[in-house]
């Protein structure tokens, strides 16, 4: 657990702040990613008393849009801490105060068909709004047992998600 300030607004949720697997383990496999061409990425889930907060983008043609976690790409020479309180800084204007637990990742080829790797982490943030979108055309704050209008793999994310909040 990483905690940023004494006095978030809101305490992490004690089952899922012990992760298995550091942030701190992940920036020591950053390098070997690096070597091996395999981009990373970082999503947050940030919950606001069980709706998880989804970004869409701008409409870009006649196919439903889906929704996503606010993220980043991770820079080289960045932490996966920094890109993420980074990512959730510039998606969204919220403040990271505290990153709990590695939900889980997936692999997936970028458009210019080359791997990335998407990391995926419970964080705390100061306040949940206001947000202010930098380059999504809205917001949603998703009930997690609704429709959340999400790719597959992110639904996987939040189905993870919602089964360690219910232990």
């Amino acid at each position: 657990m990483i905690a940023f300030t004494p006095n978030a607004a809101r305490p992490p949720d004690r089952r899922l702040v012990s992760p298995p697997m550091s942030v701190s383990m992940f920036d020591e496999a950053l390098p070997r990613g690096e070597r091996d061409g395999v981009g990373l990425r970082v999503g947050a889930i940030i919950d606001r008393g069980g709706e998880v907060l989804l970004l869409e983008a701008h409409s870009t043609g006649p196919l439903p849009l889906t929704r996503k976690l606010p993220g980043a790409t991770v820079e080289p020479g960045e932490s996966v801490s920094a890109a993420l309180i980074r990512g959730v800084r510039e998606e969204t204007g919220l403040t990271v105060t505290d990153i709990g637990r590695h939900i889980g990742d997936f692999d997936y080829l970028s458009p210019a068909g080359k791997p990335v790797r998407r990391l995926h982490f419970a964080v705390t943030v100061a306040a949940t709004g206001p947000i202010v979108l930098s380059a999504h055309a809205d917001y949603v704050w998703a009930p997690l047992d609704g429709d959340l209008l999400v790719t597959p793999s992110i639904r996987g994310i939040l189905e993870t998600y919602r089964d360690l909040l219910s232990r």
